[in-house]
């Protein structure tokens, strides 16, 4: 007579040592493998001298290298994409690795240039001076439209098609699209010298340095709360990080750590700077694939298929 019996689970496999081997190995390579976490850079002036340094930071606040690019002069805005950083110079825009190795001081020249944003292979840099709105570039440094808007243009942020631009003498922000088309020249007003933007989603933050406040809209131009954050010192650079924001204090030489629904989180999130003008998260990035992966992956399927065969019901004549 046939019938089914389960087989016995402490029955020896031939192999199993091979594969279980495998498994283990693949598995602590995998635990093992760093990932590269976010990073927060800080451009920080020397009021005295006019001498700028970018510093690196973790997002809880530690000091990595407070001077990890050095030699800089009158710099006022710094942006990241990838391993790469750029620094906008009193005249030019200077490129450089996250680790702070340098790929190109000067990338092109500009007339009193005051913002950077980047938006896959194109970088948008306002200006102020000679060449006034803001200009598109290659992150290689090659000319797009060099007069993408012809508007006085301070800080920049960007939000899939549109970019927005701050006017600190005029207290206005004012959006455009990619192309250069305007949107809405005064999308946002009664502003206090706004000298910061970032974007999370469909919200606009914006620093009023003369006021000493971060204020909340909508990228449609509606006001959640012109003082979400109040009390700051010379606000300028702004940043997200994670569902926080960071604040440049000029000021004071901060950093300050506050929630995006405006709660205090640390007043001094990063101290000792001098005039730190701008600010930049890097996106965590998720680590390569490795030969470990495979291995744990390879071993992972191999169990699954000793498990199920090893469990399922064989016939047995007895």
């Amino acid at each position: 007579m046939n019938r089914l019996i389960p087989s016995k689970i402490g029955k020896r496999a031939p192999g199993r040592a091979g594969w279980l081997g495998g498994l283990v190995a693949g598995v602590a390579v995998m635990l093992a493998a760093p990932c590269a976490h976010a990073q927060v850079f800080v451009l920080n002036l020397d009021n005295n001298s006019g001498n700028g340094t970018v510093g690196e930071y973790t997002t809880s606040g530690a000091t990595v290298n407070s001077s990890l690019i050095s030699g800089l002069f009158q710099d006022y805005a710094i942006a990241v994409s990838g391993s790469d950083l750029y620094v906008v110079h009193s005249s030019s825009v200077g490129k450089y690795t996250t680790s702070g190795a340098t790929v190109n001081a000067q990338m092109f020249g500009l007339g009193a240039p005051e913002g950077v944003a980047v938006s896959g292979s194109d970088l948008y840099v306002s200006a102020s001076g000679k060449l006034v709105g803001v200009g598109v570039y290659t992150t290689s440094g090659a000319t797009v439209n060099a007069a993408l808007i012809s508007a006085p243009s301070w800080a920049i942020a960007l939000s899939g098609s549109d970019v927005f631009v701050s006017n600190t003498n005029t207290g206005v922000i004012g959006e455009y699209t990619t192309s250069g088309a305007t949107v809405d020249a005064s999308l946002i007003t009664g502003l206090s010298s706004p000298h910061g933007i970032a974007i999370s989603g469909t919200d606009l933050f914006v620093t009023n340095a003369n006021n000493g406040t971060v204020g909340e809209y909508t990228t449609s131009g509606a006001t959640v709360n012109a003082s979400l954050i109040t009390g700051l010192s010379g606000p300028s650079g702004i940043a997200i990080s994670g569902s926080d924001l960071l604040v440049t204090n000029a000021g004071n030489g901060t950093v300050s750590e506050y929630t995006t629904s405006g709660t205090l989180l640390d007043a001094n999130f990063i101290t000792g700077l001098d005039d730190p003008v701008g600010i930049a998260v890097e996106a965590e990035a998720v680590p390569e694939p490795t030969a470990g992966w495979a291995m744990a992956v390879a071993a992972l399927g191999t169990l699954t298929v000793v498990v199920w065969r090893r469990l399922r019901p064989r016939s047995e004549t007895r």
